[in-house]
């Protein structure tokens, strides 16, 4: 995939297929859109080209007072995803409030059409951009007939009898502890990367040694506070481990979540190191312990479930859709 930061580098190809929107997380409603667009590219002989925008719009324009917007996925994300599923070409908008300011119909002529060419145009079923987000499928018809391309909508993807898969509906259940229902509509499992940093040793101290990982996307979201079984890729070999979110209650009073990751057999060195860590298993609320006795009692069985949770990772069949951030 070949990704341009700005769009004046794009060579126009008129035979584009395109599609605009954030594609937090590249969900398996987006996912949907971008398999559409590669059949039509394959039909027509064209080329697959999605237009994006960093920073998150919400970020940008975010009210006073308002809690900012945490993200599925930071750019450097979207960008893998995208390209693992065999988009050839992405443009990331910088997103400021004065490019907020464009006209919907503005967007479209001199951005899309002048600059990267268009045959087809997928849009989601409840996308809008634009200023004020009045761009919507009808403006989207209006100048197809002008400019000469054709406009599809793709439908939501269910993922049960009341929802559709979106990305506030994954923000919601990584929020709840809803980690299995996340990863289902995600399409994959859920991944925090970051960079391994000093801590202050406690765990290293108990027999538990751990990675504390500090985000590289300042407004990535983290999951529910308590623990998770996870992996990550070290030294080129799949690595599990359980993870701990949350404010440590038992030894401080952190204002903040950390994210911090016992690896399974792992005796590397491990400080500034850039690792993904990916979310297998919700395995309990976050705890305070009398003492110590009790907080090591409860890791040796948070231990002995994940291990019985990755036993029968490699017993059963993956059904799910594999992504690899």
């Amino acid at each position: 995939m070949t990704t341009y930061r700005n769009i004046h580098d794009v060579e126009r190809n008129e035979n584009s297929i395109v599609t605009v929107g954030t594609f937090d997380g590249v969900h398996r409603g987006h996912q949907s859109i971008i398999a559409r667009m590669k059949k039509l590219a394959e039909e027509v002989g064209g080329r697959t080209v999605v237009v994006t925008f960093d920073p998150h719009p919400q970020i940008v324009l975010n009210k006073s007072g308002r809690e900012p917007i945490k993200l599925l996925s930071s750019i450097s994300e979207r960008i893998r995803l995208l390209s693992s599923m065999g988009v050839d070409a992405c443009v990331i908008i910088p997103f400021t409030f004065e490019f907020a300011q464009t006209p919907a119909e503005t967007f479209i002529t001199e951005y899309i059409f002048n600059k990267i060419g268009v045959s087809h145009f997928l849009i989601g079923y409840d996308h809008s951009f634009g200023k004020d987000r009045a761009g919507n499928d009808s403006v989207l018809q209006n100048l197809s007939s002008t400019l000469d391309f054709t406009v599809e909508v793709v439908p939501p993807l269910m993922f049960d009898d009341a929802r559709k898969i979106s990305s506030t509906q994954i923000r919601a259940a990584l929020k709840g502890g809803d980690l299995l229902d996340a990863n289902t509509m995600l399409g994959y499992e859920y991944a925090v990367e970051g960079i391994v940093v000093e801590g202050d040793g406690r765990g290293r101290k108990l027999g538990y040694p751990t990675a504390n990982i500090e985000s590289t996307e300042p407004h990535k979201l983290l999951p529910k506070s308590g623990v998770y079984l996870v992996s990550a890729m070290i030294d080129g070999v799949l690595k599990y481990g359980m993870a701990n979110i949350g404010t440590r209650p038992t030894f401080t009073d952190d204002l903040h979540p950390r994210l911090e990751v016992h690896f399974f057999d792992v005796n590397s060195y491990l400080y500034d190191r850039r690792l993904i860590v990916n979310f297998h298993n919700y395995i309990r609320p976050e705890m305070k312990f009398e003492g110590i006795d009790m907080f090591w009692s409860q890791l040796r069985d948070d231990r002995d479930v994940c291990e019985e949770l990755i036993a029968k990772r490699y017993q059963e069949p993956r059904n799910d859709i594999e992504v690899s951030l």
